[in-house]
């Protein structure tokens, strides 16, 4: 999976038509608000790494992350953007998608969850999806089972609809 940092236009879509730059805007604005709050440094490479994952809804691996760094100017040793990423992950800033060992903005990084995406198979784009009542029901399932849940991201790959379109 692959982007580039100059996708940001105002149509961008996650399966639907919205102002992508207010998306970026947004999550920042969060980000630097939660780290204030929790009393976590937003360095400026934490806050360029994070820019770059909401660049597009594509998800972004840490290569590719790498490599875009590198064009600014950044350190480009691949320990500094793994600790750039544990530290958003950590913060529930972003989320990491294991089937395409990439990492994709949280869109709600204010309130502790669990990660569960449509991914389309087609033009890459992942929507986080906001799953209470999924959450609630696999909880309550494992709690029937006496299992005990550490960690879960759901990845659903499909076809959004625009994709299905131009098949």
């Amino acid at each position: 999976m692959t982007a580039t940092a100059s996708s940001t236009s105002a149509a961008s879509t996650a399966f639907s038509q919205h102002d992508h730059n207010h998306c970026i805007k947004s999550a920042i604005t969060q980000a630097k608000n939660l780290c204030k709050e929790r009393g976590v440094r937003l360095t400026h490479i934490r806050q360029r790494v994070l820019e770059l994952v909401w660049q597009s809804h594509q998800p972004l691996g840490a290569y590719t992350l790498l490599s875009l760094l590198a064009e600014e100017g950044f350190n480009s040793a691949p320990p500094t953007i793994y600790r750039a990423l544990e530290f958003l992950q950590n913060e529930g800033l972003i989320h990491k998608l294991a089937s395409v060992n990439a990492y994709t903005g949280c869109s709600n990084p204010g309130n502790p969850h669990e990660g569960h995406f449509f991914l389309c198979l087609s033009c890459n784009q992942a929507l986080e999806l906001d799953t209470t009542t999924l959450q609630n029901s696999l909880q309550n399932s494992a709690e029937n089972h006496g299992f005990a849940i550490a960690q879960q991201t759901i990845e659903i790959t499909g076809y959004c609809a625009q994709c299905q379109q131009s098949a």
